[in-house]
């Protein structure tokens, strides 16, 4: 299989960007853009570093992102596996993207900046909630904001079905990687009452 070495090469397989394509371009927030953005409970965090690209779930029970400024956004960093790649990747190489999605929308709106990860004190208890603090918040300086064609959301129906009847279980999942010393039923069983009371 041969691939393709060459932009233009690759470009004329495609042709131009029609001008709404490149139109729909911000550098901050706007007030659509904002309302679109505070209204996504849940976005996927793109990151890049040394060894490697990482892209990470998050979700909040609210916006999942408070805006500090017109030109910054904030994530706080909830309870998760600690495996920090996200963290990893943004403190080696700050270059991150967001995608926020919204169920029942079609449409994705793509936010790439340039991120940070503070413990500030101050910037976490804005983030609070029952007593419970992130440990950290990721700093987002906004490069540019732009809506996504919604041809894939379309195609794939994402809103309109339910396909997750017979998928493997995260129990399964670590019982093969673990040749059944680990996960299975057990530990399906006892999930969702773990991750309900960490969930900050």
């Amino acid at each position: 299989m041969d691939a393709i070495t060459d932009i233009s090469a690759l470009e004329a397989l495609y042709g131009q960007p029609g001008a709404p394509a490149l139109r729909k371009v911000a550098r901050r927030m706007t007030p659509l853009y904002r309302r679109w953005i505070m209204a996504s409970r849940f976005c996927v965090l793109a990151t890049v570093g040394p060894d490697g690209t990482d892209a990470s779930p998050r979700g909040d029970d609210g916006p999942v992102v408070q805006e500090l400024d017109p030109g910054t956004l904030a994530m706080p960093d909830w309870r998760g596996n600690n495996r920090l790649d996200s963290l990893r990747n943004i403190v080696a190489d700050g270059r991150v993207s967001l995608m926020f999605m919204v169920p029942g929308s079609e449409s994705v709106v793509r936010v790439n900046g340039q991120a940070r990860v503070s413990a500030d004190e101050a910037l976490r208890t804005r983030f609070g909630r029952g007593g419970k603090l992130p440990a950290t918040v990721i700093v987002i300086a906004i490069g540019e904001i732009y809506v996504q064609c919604a041809r894939a959301v379309m195609r794939a129906g994402l809103w309109s079905r339910e396909d997750s009847a017979g998928l493997p279980s995260l129990g399964d999942i670590l019982a093969e990687m673990t040749d059944g010393a680990e996960g299975g039923a057990a530990y399906d069983a006892e999930w969702s009452g773990r991750a309900a009371g960490t969930l900050w």
